[in-house]
């Protein structure tokens, strides 16, 4: 009898959920231990670092249940079919973690995040004196936008680009041809 392989989005179903739990938990421990990490930029390159990781892991399963090979087809809708998957079950977290645990979190975080803004510009030699304020008011309302209801659904809209690419990496790192069909 012939085993039944699944889809790519059959396959992505589970490493999906996993991931966007896995995800959901990191931020909520992040915000547990100080809420500040979550405007921080070494949280954001770490929980990418982790993501990539378990895509990666999780491809790497999949190709092993296809028999040991994948196309590059497979492996970027593997992919792109797990991040959807994951960031969306990762932004109803949020949303829940900024719209009904801790109203108060999004001024917060775009408070933070304005700070880290300027501190960055300073660094850079622009100094903050030398910006008209009519500008900054505006840098400190788009920080705040972010944190929003409607920014965050348009932040995961955004983010289904940043999957596209990043599921054109992995799908080139997770396909493996089957060379013994070569002529």
């Amino acid at each position: 009898m012939e085993q039944q392989t699944q889809s790519p989005f059959q396959a992505a179903l589970k490493p999906g959920i996993i991931m966007g739990l896995i995800a959901m938990a990191v931020t909520y421990l992040a915000y547990f231990i100080d809420s500040s990490l979550l405007a921080s930029g070494w949280f954001f390159l770490v929980s990418i670092v982790i993501f990539f990781v378990l895509i990666i892991y999780f491809g790497k399963q999949y190709r092993s249940d296809l028999g040991g090979f994948m196309s590059f087809g497979t492996a970027f809708n593997f992919s792109f079919i797990t991040m959807v998957i994951s960031g969306l079950i990762s932004s109803i977290g949020t949303i829940l973690l900024f719209q009904v645990i801790d109203p108060s979190l999004p001024q917060v975080l775009a408070d933070l995040t304005f700070e880290n803004t300027v501190s960055m510009m300073e660094k850079f030699g622009v100094n903050p004196d030398s910006i008209p304020p009519d500008q900054l008011e505006e840098m400190r309302v788009n920080s705040a936008s972010g944190f929003t209801l409607s920014g965050q659904l348009k932040g995961f809209g955004f983010s289904l680009i940043f999957y596209a690419v990043l599921a054109l990496i992995l799908g080139a790192i997770l396909k493996k041809r089957d060379k013994s069909l070569d002529y």
